[in-house]
């Protein structure tokens, strides 16, 4: 009867909570991504960082460009770095209207994975908890265990990336173990904390004598626990009049067959030939990147375009009142946005032939899993120096790997997170933008108070 009697309570405490929007989630299945209503997803897709603030708090601006982004063809935004402790109700219910999903960078200003010199410490994990659970967790104090999928934050939530471009470099080879690292502890938390499987990768940076090995080092092993759910790229192969046979996607394509995780473009949109036409969408989502794959074994065929703001290094899509580059004068980040000709129509040209049909979970899932994982990959002379699959790092460790492949990781003292040192780790292959990879987050996310949990705790007992 006192559980019961707390009913109205809990009704009350569950209207408070952040909205759960209608729109099917999205997860990994095999090599393909799939809505929860059993449909392929492909990922058009466009990078969204206004500014080194976060993005995602500014409701009013999200509604207007996430209005415009619909009318584009778009269907998902990539954030690259957010505030663990904001408020990003607003914005996620303006993209979810719009049937636009979320695709969201964990790293932040200060808790970045370098790539010269790797860790994978206490700090960078609790600041990667913190924004999963801004973005999906349930408002309640950590220390209290609901049941799971009780409550789930923002179903646009597309997936997360635990890190971006980290090796740029052959030297930074070694550091794709605590990438691995990162990506096995955030799927041990997502699991721990109840929430969905939220797919969870990284995104490489185009590098010829690291890409393949690193491919499939993240996917490598056996163990899916352990193994990314995705791998992107960022990849600017296809400028001007290129074909699907010069620019290079030939090779992407072939390194790609039988990858067992969804694997696509997480940048793309060469500007080096203006005006950009976009021809390589063509060929991204029709039948040279779909059906000359193996049927059972096909990525998804996928892109993010780069960039939305148009700024100095004149990527953008859009600009806003004021902004006048050309001249070298300021930038205005918010504001009505007003498409850049011819860029956005090309782009909105392209998409609106391109619907490929995909697959249904239904017939696909048992092929699924028959899906085998790459083979390790061994050292190289061009620079890859991970030899097989030897231990990845633990929370603390560091690692240094030999050519045999044999060396353990060894426990050392805890790195200590440096933003000078984050502040190396370079801007990325689309060229300087003050937008580009990191943000200020906090360690932990404000929770609703222990009184309301305790309610909450209290109404599971009773289901």
């Amino acid at each position: 009867m006192l559980l019961r009697s707390l009913a109205p309570l809990v009704v009350g405490a569950i209207l408070a909570l952040p909205p759960v929007f209608a729109i099917p989630t999205i997860e990994a299945v095999g090599s393909k991504f799939f809505t929860s209503d059993g449909k392929q997803f492909f990922l058009k897709g466009i990078a969204y960082q206004l500014s080194e603030d976060d993005p995602l708090s500014n409701g009013d601006q999200c509604q207007q460009d996430a209005q415009l982004m619909k009318t584009l063809g778009a269907n998902a935004v990539r954030v690259y770095h957010t505030d663990a402790k904001g408020n990003h109700d607003t914005c996620m219910k303006a993209f979810s209207d719009a049937g636009i999903y979320a695709f969201v960078d964990l790293d932040t200003f200060n808790t970045y994975i370098l790539g010269p010199t790797p860790y994978w410490n206490q700090t960078q994990f609790d600041n990667y908890a913190a924004v999963l659970d801004n973005f999906q967790g349930s408002p309640v104090p950590h220390n209290i265990q609901l049941k799971a999928n009780l409550i789930q934050k923002y179903d646009n939530l597309g997936g997360v990336f635990v890190g971006n471009e980290v090796l740029t470099v052959p030297s930074d080879a070694p550091a794709a173990a605590y990438v691995k690292a990162a990506a096995r502890d955030m799927k041990a938390y997502r699991d721990s904390k109840g929430y969905r499987k939220i797919p969870i990768g990284y995104s490489a940076a185009d590098i010829a004598s690291l890409r393949p090995m690193l491919q499939n080092y993240l996917a490598c092993g056996g163990n899916s626990s352990q193994t990314v759910d995705f791998f992107s790229l960022n990849a600017y192969e296809w400028c001007g009049d290129s074909t699907y046979e010069t620019s290079g996607y030939t090779t992407l394509q072939d390194e790609a067959q039988g990858y067992p995780v969804p694997i696509f473009f997480s940048e793309t949109g060469c500007n080096t030939a203006p005006p950009r036409t976009f021809a390589d969408q063509a060929a991204i989502f029709g039948s040279d990147m779909v059906n000359t794959w193996q049927v059972s074994c096909a990525p998804t065929p996928s892109s993010i375009i780069y960039e939305w703001i148009q700024e100095a290094n004149g990527y953008g899509l859009v600009s806003y009142a004021g902004t006048n580059t050309a001249t070298g004068g300021s930038i205005v980040r918010s504001g009505t946005p007003v498409p850049i000709s011819p860029d956005f129509d090309n782009l909105k040209s392209q998409w609106a032939t391109l619907s490929p049909s995909g697959a249904a979970l239904s017939a696909y899932s048992a092929s699924a899993s028959d899906i085998s994982t790459p083979t390790c990959p061994t050292s190289t002379p061009s620079g890859w120096v991970i030899n097989g699959n030897p231990p990845i790092p633990t929370i603390g460790q560091s690692a240094t790997f030999d050519p045999t492949g044999s060396q353990v990781p060894s426990v050392a003292a805890t790195a200590t997170a440096s933003a000078d040192a984050a502040g190396s780790s370079g801007t990325g292959s689309a060229g300087a933008s003050a937008t580009r990879g990191s943000a200020n987050g906090g360690q932990e996310i404000a929770g609703m108070a222990a009184g309301l949990g305790m309610v909450m705790l209290g109404f599971v007992v009773w289901l």
